[in-house]
């Protein structure tokens, strides 16, 4: 089993600051009103980084160490978390326990999952990955299961459009300083109207979003049904059932080989089957889906990355943008109907197709 792996994010044990000393005071304040936890204000440190305006500390107390989530309320809207981590705790998922919430101020304090993501274990021991990942593929079913539709937003057209615009507006002009053409833009309006098309076209279930190494802890050994621990579910919309098992197998951080993508999927497809859940009956055609709903998110991938980078000025994300860029332009390589949108992606990268035949 063979996997390129990119550095993990997460910075364990790295030491807190903050930039707004009113913010400190009251979170010191939030802490100290804290009642039957006991929690060591001299262990606070950093837990994980964030790909948006919230972070998470780490505390220790008498019964293990706590996790703070630190979201400013005005930036970030905490109450879809408490309300997805409910439901996917009532679901037999391990999710983080929230234990005490201050609203008002976006302070949290959550049961902590542990320190190991599903990356950092691949790079660790690679030998565990395929058990892990079934793991992984075991609790998604599940996760699908929820019937959800009336509690969380629709992953609609207008959704899928916003995300897919992230890509000329932030990966093509900002980042590659690229003006497109006209016949440019008709390229990628088209493919745009094909990917939302067809995601559109799925069957509907409870989609995390964000569905990767990166947000799954390793939560015991290998086949236990502790694994894995999800975070990161807060942005859970309604919608193709193909989503989040590309986001898994086809993240911006890991890189397998498509024999073990496939040979994942399967094991996926089959459960998913079994458990009612509206896969597909044909493998082929929902393997067609999988690419298309994987194309969508590597476009809109690369228009974050970017928009992290300029805008939020987090740059350890530009390492995996060529990852990402290659993820696309091998779908749209595959499917006539993506043929332009191949030449577009060369063209603002500035690589030359490599031709080549097989027998």
């Amino acid at each position: 089993m063979n996997a390129s792996v990119s550095p993990p994010l997460r910075t364990e044990a790295a030491p807190v600051t903050w930039p707004d000393p009113a913010r400190e005071a009251a979170f010191r304040a939030w802490l100290t009103s804290l009642r039957g936890f006991e929690l060591d204000p001299a262990s606070l440190r950093a837990a994980s980084a964030d790909a948006s305006f919230r972070r998470y500390l780490r505390l220790d107390g008498p019964n293990g160490p706590r996790i703070v989530m630190d979201a400013p309320p005005t930036h970030e809207d905490c109450r879809p978390f408490v309300a997805l981590a409910r439901l996917l705790r009532q679901a037999g998922l391990q999710a983080p326990e929230v234990l005490a919430w201050n609203e008002a101020e976006g302070f949290m304090l959550l049961s902590d999952l542990g320190s190991t993501t599903y990356l950092q274990a691949v790079q660790a021991q690679p030998g565990r990955a395929d058990a892990l990942y079934r793991d992984a593929l075991r609790a998604l079913v599940r996760l699908q299961g929820i019937p959800a539709a009336e509690q969380v937003p629709a992953y609609d057209r207008t959704l899928l459009w916003r995300e897919m615009e992230l890509f000329p507006q932030w990966y093509v002009a900002r980042h590659q300083a690229m003006a497109l053409s006209p016949q440019d833009q008709a390229v990628l309006h088209a493919s745009f109207e094909l990917l939302s098309a067809n995601a559109l076209a799925q069957p509907r279930v409870l989609v995390h979003r964000d569905y990767h190494s990166r947000n799954l802890m390793v939560c015991g050994e290998p086949g236990e049904p502790t694994n894995p621990g999800v975070l990161d579910f807060q942005d859970a919309v309604w919608g193709p059932i193909t989503y989040d098992l590309v986001s898994l197998l086809r993240d911006a951080y890991v890189e397998w080989e498509e024999a073990q993508q496939i040979d994942w999927a399967v094991r996926y497809w089959e459960a998913a089957r079994r458990a009612g859940l509206p896969a597909h009956a044909d493998f082929g055609e929902f393997w067609r889906d999988f690419e298309w709903m994987g194309l969508q998110r590597h476009l809109k991938v690369l228009g974050i990355f970017c928009r992290l980078f300029h805008r939020d000025g987090k740059d350890g994300y530009l390492k995996d943008l060529p990852w990402v860029w290659r993820q696309a332009h091998h779908v749209a390589c595959r499917y006539r109907e993506f043929a332009a949108l191949a030449r577009l992606l060369e063209k603002v990268a500035g690589q030359e197709r490599q031709v080549g035949y097989t027998f």
